[in-house]
């Protein structure tokens, strides 16, 4: 930071928080608050887990989602690969226990390059369809990403919106939709499930958003 003008000022320093910085500030004093998570940038992600993995899974689990930190979180999944014909479940955990009663509702659009086109949806499910059908085929994979909103907020239902690509029998399909878990809860975290064998799916925070 600046030797002799720190933050702008001399003497003592003004107290710097998130949401409330005060001083001039050089790109020394800008680097270490953002270091120091006091730095105001709102929207900005703040990475919270990356899991990758080769060899047969069902299900991936983010545990620590910072859910009193965060209202929005986005969740990225890439190359998703799988050992059978399958879709992406996510599935919500209420305070440490894992949602799998049909309860959730979604919605969504899909496109091919076949020009076939539709929707799906379910109002009695046990997940959320956050991908469409991805094929064990070589090559043939999905990737997508995922909105969750008030998934803290024990007053509010969790919400989501995901957009994916898949191929699946030489057909490349992208499909968008949106879902919820209709009942106030705090979801604490998310479980993904399918039959994969490769995938990278990264969890992060939407900060103050």
């Amino acid at each position: 930071m600046a030797d002799d003008l720190k933050y702008g000022y001399k003497g003592a320093e003004p107290t710097q928080s998130f949401g409330n910085n005060t001083g001039v500030f050089d790109p020394n004093d800008i680097n270490n608050l953002i270091a120091d998570n006091k730095w105001t940038t709102f929207g900005q992600l703040e990475l919270i887990e990356t899991q990758s993995y080769s060899g047969t899974v069902t299900s991936v689990n983010f545990l620590s989602i910072q859910e009193s930190t965060y209202n929005v979180h986005f969740m990225t999944f890439n190359n998703i690969q799988t050992t059978t014909n399958t879709n992406m479940l996510l599935q919500f955990y209420e305070n440490g226990v894992l949602e799998t009663a049909n309860v959730y509702h979604w919605a969504r659009e899909y496109n091919q390059n076949n020009g076939s086109f539709g929707d799906q949806y379910s109002t009695t499910f046990s997940g959320i369809q956050i991908c469409n059908t991805i094929s064990p085929d070589t090559n043939e994979t999905g990737q997508g990403y995922a909105y969750i909103y008030n998934a803290g907020d024990s007053s509010k239902y969790t919400f989501c919106s995901f957009q994916d690509v898949v191929i699946k029998d030489g057909i490349f399909t992208s499909t968008f939709g949106s879902a919820l878990l209709p009942q106030t809860s705090t979801v604490d975290g998310f479980q993904v499930t399918a039959s994969m064998s490769s995938f990278d799916i990264s969890l992060y925070g939407i900060r103050y958003s």
